[in-house]
């Protein structure tokens, strides 16, 4: 395994490698997802010598080194996932509360305040919003989305089914916004919506559980919210306390259009209540 070779041969290797191996060590999760080029670019280094690091290491080239961390990382996730349950005792409820006022805690000293305006600014100039993820991450496109349209932002959460994401992208526009929401494990389709949506000229946002996560690196604005769970799953706690805070921030920012859509909802509410007497 990747690990081992890396320091059965560390002490042998020239600086500028050790340095290379270092940051593979400490960007594994990333790597899984990253071409040579990127790696080869947020190490530093050149692909040649990224290309020369995997073959000492005994692999023919960079893509066998990748296959082995991503080998490597569904092994470390179900040990995980295995110890998490065997360890489960006591006052459960407990545990899990106070692992989510954790999640809220840590990130609201985590978050950069001006990144978390910028995130308003887009989302208010957008023509458009798309929100986007897949798994835990698609429940929270679709609340935020629900969210937005509450204080009358035009937000549509992309859903999969039979068009794919890529696909979706198509119907964006350029003045339009994608949010994209990312958590481990980290969906390949996603990271490459949010790619593809910037070189179309979208502003991309991303709200994921680290600054380094590979969504990050294709968005223009990231939001680090923190998920950590009692289970193996991602808890979404802190996630629905950033939703929240974003659409009551752009309401506050635009109450016209907020008291106009607080109109409209209780103007149809009426007609309801008045069909039904």
């Amino acid at each position: 395994m990747v690990k081992e070779r890396i320091r059965s041969v560390h002490q042998d290797l020239p600086p500028n490698q050790k340095l290379l191996a270092e940051f593979i060590l400490n960007h594994l999760e990333e790597i899984s997802f990253w071409s040579i080029h990127n790696l080869a670019s947020q190490a530093g280094t050149s692909s040649a010598s990224v290309v020369r690091f995997a073959q000492r290491l005994g692999y023919a080239g960079y893509p066998a080194l990748r296959e082995d961390i991503v080998n490597i990382l569904k092994t470390e996730i179900n040990r995980d996932h295995v110890s998490r349950i065997e360890t489960l005792e006591g006052d459960v409820l407990s545990r899990v509360a106070n692992q989510d006022v954790q999640d809220i805690n840590d990130t609201l000293k985590q978050i950069n305040r001006s990144d978390f305006n910028a995130a308003v600014d887009f989302i208010l100039v957008a023509k458009r919003v798309y929100t986007a993820g897949l798994g835990i991450s698609n429940l929270m496109s679709e609340i935020l989305a629900y969210q937005l349209n509450q204080v009358g932002i035009a937000a549509s959460p992309l859903r999969s089914g039979p068009s794919s994401f890529l696909e979706q992208l198509a119907f964006f526009d350029k003045d339009d916004l994608l949010i994209a929401f990312s958590y481990p494990p980290y969906s390949e389709e996603t990271i490459k919506l949010a790619k593809l949506s910037r070189k179309k000229g979208l502003k991309v946002l991303a709200i994921t559980n680290k600054p380094a996560a590979p969504v990050s690196f294709h968005s223009d604005v990231v939001l680090s919210v923190k998920s950590e769970n009692v289970l193996f799953t991602n808890a979404f706690a802190a996630i629905s306390v950033i939703i929240n805070a974003l659409a009551t921030e752009c309401a506050h920012r635009d109450k016209t259009k907020a008291q106009s859509m607080l109109s409209h909802f209780q103007t149809i509410n009426g007609i309801s209540d008045e069909q039904n007497t």
